[in-house]
């Protein structure tokens, strides 16, 4: 069995810059967006998060109502244009100009080369990649008229390592460093960073569910180099810093948190 332990998160660093600052996460419900909500409200961030999954959102936000701010949730499917920018124009009414975007929402839901059509092709296109770019082109006024910003975008390395039972997935997460470096230059004139945050094989309570097993804890332990299971709070706490003012030179890269995996 591979250890899951990690340290208390009192032990890690807060970010004054990051008091009080709006925040907006895609997808913040349950898995590693649940972990980005919790860490960025337990730094006095305000904080919208948006999500599909009601249940989900409910039972985070009782788990937060101690943080100086109480996240604010908006329902919404980032793959309808037309709700996504009503949310996020609801998230500015209620938090404030967006100075912080996670772009998180995804789904890797398994699918195959012969099962896939068109159709489909579009749906899995809309839940990676599409709503990132246009939720990026929501925000950057905000973000301009403050004078600097953040753009968290997830991919992943599931591309890079080759897996296979997800290629649209694949796909549209390697395309998040071509967006990734495609805006950099553009919306660092204006101090907005951009940067993609990669996570290796996160154990969320879904990836344990569906796709741990006793072949999957072998094969972690063979490639990380770093013993243990990745956890999301691992990927929060580096988007706390790609967030925060400690960062300002930081744009148009590729963070990878995985263990050491690739």
């Amino acid at each position: 069995m591979v250890s899951t332990e990690f340290p208390n998160m009192s032990d890690f660093a807060s970010y004054p810059s990051l008091s009080g600052r709006a925040v907006l996460i895609t997808g913040g419900a349950t898995g590693i967006g649940a972990d980005f909500v919790a860490a960025f409200a337990r730094q006095g961030a305000r904080v919208a998060f948006l999500d599909i999954d009601v249940d989900g959102a409910q039972t985070l936000l009782g788990s937060l109502e101690d943080c100086a701010h109480a996240p604010v949730f908006l329902p919404c499917d980032v793959t309808d244009l037309d709700a996504l920018a009503a949310a996020i124009d609801a998230a500015r009414e209620r938090i404030g100009p967006i100075g912080v975007l996670v772009n998180n929402a995804a789904n890797d839901v398994r699918h195959t080369l012969e099962d896939t059509d068109a159709a489909y092709f579009e749906r899995s296109v809309a839940v990676n990649l599409r709503h990132q770019y246009f939720a990026t082109r929501a925000v950057a006024d905000d973000m301009r008229t403050h004078g600097d910003g953040s753009v968290i975008c997830l991919g992943s390395t599931g591309w890079m390592i080759k897996n296979e039972g997800y290629p649209l997935y694949a796909m549209a997460k390697s395309a998040v460093h071509g967006l990734v470096n495609g805006l950099a230059r553009t919306l660092g004139r204006d101090r907005i960073r951009i940067n993609a945050l990669v996570p290796g094989w996160v154990i969320t309570e879904k990836q344990r569910r569906l796709w741990l097993d006793a072949d999957g804890e072998t094969e972690i332990a063979r490639r990380q180099c770093m013993p243990g299971f990745l956890q999301g709070d691992d990927l929060a706490r580096m988007a706390l810093f790609l967030a925060a003012d400690d960062s300002r030179m930081c744009t148009g890269q590729s963070f990878i948190v995985d263990g050491g995996w690739v």
